[in-house]
């Protein structure tokens, strides 16, 4: 364990301690006596010394201190009561403090550094220990306040965790503590008088990897768009990635990817998630893509456990697996033995009585007539109750209804076992499904074909005459002796042995049941009788744009195959495809899905094809079939990963390594189906149903390691892309029992010579060998990273091309641009994080056009223009946002784009004097009805966007009460201006000067009030900010009370844009203001600086904003209540 460091002299102990081990810093050292052969007499007197001298030493007889060089005081930092204990802590020095000492200069430093670091590791394992004895934890209290006080972060950004470690700044350490919360990562230090706080949102990490630098062996590494920063020296690293991959994933996805997001019920509310649920969440994850179960599946216990396994007649060491509708099993020992246990198929769970070589027993017995024992179980009794109340709710919400038959050994609901060995048809296999909607129907269009579509090729005699079938006998024989010892059904023993007769090409006449029981669609099949049927009735007749798309393809499936070469072939393609459109309206229809969906259709009947479908899209290969196919993508970068750590001699003959991922896409959407010969393809889809995606990674590594000699020496990416092609044209199926399908696939190149020939089983048997050692652990988190990077490229897209289109529009330099799209997503960012109740139209949404995705409210657009406008006007800035937004919102949704917020901005900067008071002008023109102003909203925005030196409609004349405001905002504009008094004294005389226009130009009869305000000062007729107000309406009923509130002015008084503009001409102060150059850089580095107080500000005080809207309005009633008065 680590020790508080406290100074010791040496100089009289050096007898009662040898030195194990020395570096320059650090020394291990054994107490005399302890585990030194023959030193049993010294050990006695040592011991005596220890009872009276130095009673803690008879607890750790090793220790390990830190000794600085030149001085006699050394201080012990750790101690063991075992060798091994003792020495995991020199090794984690040595790996992570040695080499970093060198750095300093200063030998206190040194002390003073490591003294820092092991003090934090004892305070990091007291809360471990607290946290695992589901104790309040008083350090994580603590550490709240701490983070609370150092980020000053709204209550809604919730801390999950905290770590002791070390940023690097350069060559130098800095010793202190990472926060982990649910939108940032926090760093903060204060170490040798400096303190250092970094805080990086989740979302902006374009990448999260483990590394070594000169210094250290382990590091976390992230990188964002501008910086890199490595942590290090932490007590457990690998738990903490773990966190960071977790927050990162369900971060990034919940707000970039919330179009196939499907996050657990515990961790839907951000506020709610904490480091125990995120722990469950991988748990969960990796249990359902290791049994590759449906995705709302929930994980309730894992235990370990022994399960009787009578093809080895012993014990099999493992785990059990229990969640809603599942008990499964996996051997401790990989690949050995897999169980899968629906609980819809199993009949009783019972306890057995304890024995010494039983102990603890359950049987749990199954519908076919086989029983599964397992042993060791800890709470055996919880287990077992839990276990049946789950069992009686699965049945009572889909009762099983099964039928015998006369000629069957084994009964089951799903098989039939007949002769496995006589028709070869898919009788021999019988699954009891319901077809209810085969009759009555009075459409054929809706009638289910009742075979799968290769069993009617051979029965009418289309297929070429078997000249393989002894090998299909062969095949036959071995897999119907594989189902008498390991079972036939769902719940078979899953071993090595399977793994190896799938590698050889499942017989024809068992694959289409086979991936039915592999990837358990057989489940659902029989879960929901009648369902399909359902689809198809509602679907069939639709007619929107995936029907269409499905139409479009229908005849792109397969062409080449007979059995899509006449109408019932492409009938069951469609209702197929558009059942499933019409299930799930998120994936729809997505190309490659039809020729998927054909090949299903050859070896499965139709609503088993459906059902394998649903297998495929939903849980074996999740996002995949989607608007953005980002799981895809995501499989594409963890197979770039995996080529450059199996292939490296062929990563460096390549030019781009990333061009490998483009051109394998087709091999992961397909599952090879479109780009191999067809009869080979299957057997990748037998391997890919056994073994799920890890059977197209190591397939894919297989063919490009056959293709690596062509491929180092091809000339280009398009020479790379022949090379593959042609190979894979190439590969032959030796124990098909037809011909092959489709005269595409060539097996001569264009000059005739003959090309080499691969036989595919060798190919799988090679990725097996090679290959085959990833696990589903390892590539699930390698998909957590690599999410990462996908979401950010599609981010880095987005950006890219709103600023393609944005850019001609404006004057702003491209890095300009780029720092206001940052900013204007980080603000969006930033409501998504703390305010919960946002409404839906606001949300991200990668489906709609570039400049569309992000856009802010009335609310986060007042927060940007305080940080970024150059028109700042104190308290008058707020209502002057107000303004400007309700100019920009032209559908009037209370949402604009980033397009029209840097439009506006550009005219603000960079716009011509004349431009800048014809939009001041236009803030402050009231709407006269929702129309009209639509119309004028839609013009404004024209202008705004570069289209000013076209003709324009002529602007409405500005009121009396609009011109007051217009003035109030010019004054507020000048305040803190270097020029301030001349301004003022230029408005004044403008002022009066336009007031003197408007009265020459007034037509109304109450002529003696006008003149009377035109004879006051300039400064008088400014009203004061109780005489403002913002047009917060466009109805009627706001009119009229702008009516009441200054009924002289109605009709009255008016000034024209021309009129204003010309008047501000005849002084030069007010020109140079407008017309001096404006430089944005210095506003966009205090807003990044500045943006995340403001907004922190903002959040605290929520009901500061109610409070001045409620003010603003009670002054202002006032106001017009004094002018009634006075009027009366």
């Amino acid at each position: 364990m680590w020790l508080k460091p406290e100074e010791v002299l040496l100089k009289n102990a050096l007898k009662l301690w040898v030195t194990q081990k020395s570096s320059c810093y650090f020394i291990l050292q054994r107490r005399r006596g302890h585990g030194a052969g023959g030193g049993r007499l010294t050990g006695r007197l040592i011991g005596a010394l220890d009872a009276v001298l130095d009673s803690s030493a008879r607890v750790a007889p090793f220790r390990i201190l830190l000794q600085v060089p030149g001085s006699q005081v050394y201080s012990p930092i750790a101690c063991g009561a075992t060798l091994e204990e003792i020495t995991q802590h020199w090794d984690w020095l040595e790996q992570n403090l040695l080499h970093t000492l060198s750095v300093f200069d200063n030998k206190e430093d040194i002390a003073s550094f490591v003294k820092g670091k092991v003090k934090a590791l004892i305070a990091e394992e007291t809360s471990s220990r607290l946290a695992e004895q589901e104790e309040e934890p008083e350090k994580f209290r603590e550490a709240l306040v701490k983070f609370e006080a150092r980020f000053n972060f709204p209550e809604a950004e919730k801390l999950i965790t905290y770590y002791s470690c070390c940023c690097w700044k350069g060559r130098v350490p800095r010793q202190g503590w990472l926060y982990l919360s649910i939108n940032h990562l926090c760093f903060y230090s204060f170490f040798l008088g400096k303190e250092l706080k970094l805080v990086v949102p989740w979302v902006d990490i374009q990448k999260l990897e483990k590394t070594s630098n000169i210094f250290l062996t382990a590091t976390i590494r992230i990188t964002t768009h501008s910086k890199e920063r490595d942590f290090s020296m932490f007590l457990n690293l690998e738990e903490v990635f773990k966190i960071m991959e977790q927050l990162a994933d369900v971060t990034l996805r919940r707000l970039l990817d919330n179009e196939g997001f499907d996050l657990d019920p515990d961790l839907q509310e951000p506020s709610q998630i904490t480091k125990r649920h995120l722990e469950a969440r991988a748990q969960n994850e990796f249990f359902r893509a290791f049994f590759r179960l449906p995705r709302p599946e929930k994980l309730h216990t894992v235990m370990d456990c022994a399960l009787w396994t009578p093809f080895s007649r012993c014990h099999t060491v493992g785990r059990m697996f229990t969640s809603d509708s599942y008990i499964c099993f996996a051997s401790k020992e990989d690949g050995c033995c897999n169980v899968i246990l629906p609980l819809r198929e199993v009949v009783s769970i019972e306890k057995m009585e304890d024995t010494n070589l039983l102990p603890n027993p359950i049987i749990i017995s199954i519908r076919s007539k086989r029983a599964f024992q397992f042993i060791e179980l800890k709470d055996r009794d919880d287990l077992v109750e839990s276990l049946l109340i789950r069992l009686k709710q699965v049945h009572a919400d889909h009762p099983v209804h099964y039928s015998t038959s006369q000629d069957d050994d084994m009964l089951s609901h799903v098989f039939h076992s007949t002769s496995m060995c006589s028709g070869h048809k898919f009788r021999d296999l019988e699954m009891m499904s319901s077809q209810n909607s085969e009759e009555g129907e009075e459409e054929q269009s809706l009638q289910q074909h009742p075979q799968a579509l290769k069993v009617v090729l051979e029965q009418s005699g289309s297929q070429s005459p078997d000249v393989q079938m002894s090998k299909e006998q062969i095949k036959l024989n071995l897999w119907n002796e594989h189902f008498m010892e390991y079972g036939r059904t769902v719940c078979m023993f899953r071993t090595e042995k399977i793994r190896k007769l799938v590698a050889m090409g499942i017989p024809e006449s068992l694959r289409g049941r086979l991936w039915l029981l592999f990837s358990d669609a057989v489940t659902d099949l029989t879960s929901h009788p009648g369902y399909y049927g359902n689809l198809v009735e509602e679907s069939m007749g639709k007619c929107c744009l995936v029907t269409e798309e499905i139409e479009r393809d229908l005849h792109r499936s397969l062409p080449e195959h007979p059995a899509f070469q006449n109408e019932t072939g492409i009938a069951a393609l469609r209702r197929v495809l558009t059942a499933y459109a019409h299930r799930n309206p998120k994936i729809g229809y997505c190309q490659s899905m039809n020729i998927l969906t054909s090949v299903l259709l050859l070896y499965a009947k139709e609503e088993e094809a459906f059902w394998l479908l649903v297998a495929v899209c939903e849980r074996m290969l999740p996002d995949y079939f989607n608007h953005r196919v980002i799981g895809a993508q995501v499989d594409q970068s963890v197979f770039e990963e995996l080529v450059k750590e199996h292939l490296p001699e062929l990563v460096e003959h390549l030019n781009d390594p990333s061009a490998l991922a483009s051109i394998s896409l087709s091999w992961f959407l397909t599952l090879f189906l479109s780009i191999m010969p067809l009869e080979s393809a299957v057997n990748i889809v037998d391997c890919f149903f056994y073994d799920g995606i890890k059977a197209i990674f190591q397939l894919g590594l297989a063919v490009l390691d056959a293709c690596a000699k062509d491929l180092c020496s091809s000339r280009d990416d398009g020479q790379a892309l022949m090379v593959l092609s042609r190979f894979l044209d190439h590969i032959k199926n030796e124990d098909s029992p037809g011909f092959p399908v489709g005269s595409h696939h060539t097996f001569f190149s264009d000059d005739q010579e003959p090309y080499l020939v691969t036989n595919i089983a060798d190919l799988i048997r090679d990725s097996y060998e090679k290959f085959g050692d990833q696990s589903v652990e390892q590539i699930e988190r390698m998909r957590y990273r690599h999410r990462i990077r996908v979401l950010q490229g599609h981010e880095d897209t987005t950006k890219q091309n709103v600023l393609r289109v944005v850019n001609p529009e404006v004057s702003f330099l491209l890095e300009d641009l780029e720092e206001l799209y940052d900013l204007f997503k980080r603000e969006y960012m930033m409501s998504c994080y703390w305010e919960q109740s946002r409404p839906m139209a606001s949300r991200h949404d990668p489906s709609r056009p570039y400049v569309e995705q992000y856009r802010i409210d009335t609310r986060q657009f007042a927060q940007l223009f305080q940080l970024v406008s150059p028109w700042t006007c104190g308290t008058h800035t707020e209502i002057l946002a107000e303004r400007t937004f309700r100019l920009l919102d032209d559908n009037m949704d209370h949402l604009i784009e980033f397009r029209a917020f840097v439009s506006c901005l550009d005219t603000m900067y960079n716009g011509e004097m004349n431009e800048k008071i014809k939009l001041l002008y236009r803030l402050h023109i009231p709407p006269g009805n929702a129309a009209d102003y639509q119309k004028q909203l839609k013009q404004m925005i024209k202008d705004l966007a570069k289209g000013k030196n076209e003709t324009e409609t002529e602007l409405p004349q500005m009121s009396q009460r609009e011109f007051i405001q217009f003035c109030k905002t010019l004054y507020s504009m000048f305040r803190e201006d270097p020029e301030e008094n001349n301004l003022y004294q230029a408005i004044a005389t403008v002022t009066t000067l336009l007031l003197q226009i408007g009265e020459v130009g007034h037509r109304g009869s109450n002529s003696g009030s006008c003149s009377q305000d035109s004879g006051e000062e300039p400064q008088a007729s400014v009203p004061s900010l109780e005489q403002d107000s913002v047009f917060a309406d466009t109805d009627p009923g706001t009119a009229s009370q702008d009516a009441q509130a200054f009924p002289e002015e109605v009709g009255d008084w008016t000034v024209s844009l021309e009129h204003i503009l010309a008047s501000l001409l005849t002084e030069q102060s007010l020109v140079n203001f407008f017309e001096k150059p404006l430089d944005i850089k210095s506003k966009l580095g205090n807003a990044k600086i500045n943006q995340y107080s403001l907004k922190t500000f903002e959040m605290s005080s929520p009901s500061h904003r109610e409070i001045k809207q409620d003010s603003s309005l009670l002054r202002q009633v006032c106001h017009n209540k004094a002018r009634i008065t006075k009027q009366v």
